[in-house]
């Protein structure tokens, strides 16, 4: 039997879907009764976007062709993709120190698209937290690394039976945790115990 014989004897409803004929369509009409609310957006009139998509600068109120820029002081950084900055631009957190100036650099040289960009603005994130715990010592308020570690908390609030209970899916790496945790602190105590010893020499 071939398929158009096949198609002959089947059922509209049971037409298969990935033959030459396809699936049936059912009008409009149709799909309209059976759809509570098929079909609203049919009429341009009915769709809240369609005056969006038209170019009518009335419609904005707008006063400007091109809004007033924002002051740029000091300079921001922006991708050598674009011309200038926008309009408005954030400047909450300006960039400083050494971690600025890198990120400075992965702007001024590197296009977004590249992979040495965002591998600069990580290393400068990391840069970033080296200069607030050096700056956080040198301010006289060194962090509490009991209370950020959360060490207080497994000693206190049941932390070794939750992290025993079924269904944790970091078992397997929880023995790693603590030499990840305290190895940079442990190297950083080491390195500033050996250089005190080098200039009481």
């Amino acid at each position: 039997m071939t398929l158009d014989e096949q198609l002959d004897r089947t059922p509209d409803a049971q037409v298969p879907t990935y033959t030459p004929a396809g699936p049936p369509r059912p009008s409009a009409d149709e799909l309209r009764a059976r759809i509570p609310g098929w079909g609203v957006d049919l009429d341009p009139a009915d769709r809240p976007s369609v005056p969006k998509l038209q170019l009518d600068p009335g419609r904005t109120g707008a006063h400007w062709d091109f809004p007033e820029r924002q002051q740029e002081e000091p300079p921001r950084e922006r991708s050598i993709e674009h011309r200038f900055l926008t309009p408005v631009f954030g400047t909450a957190q300006p960039t400083r120190g050494l971690s600025g100036a890198i990120r400075k650099l992965a702007y001024a040289r590197w296009s977004d698209a590249q992979t040495a960009h965002w591998l600069a603005l990580i290393a400068a994130d990391r840069v970033d937290v080296v200069e607030g715990f050096v700056g956080s010592i040198l301010s006289g308020h060194p962090d509490n690394l009991l209370a950020e570690t959360g060490i207080r908390a497994e000693l206190t609030g049941d932390g070794l039976r939750s992290r025993t209970g079924d269904g944790r899916t970091d078992w397997k790496h929880q023995w790693m945790d603590p030499f990840v945790v305290a190895a940079p602190w442990v190297l950083a105590g080491a390195g500033a115990v050996a250089a005190v010893r080098r200039l009481l020499r």
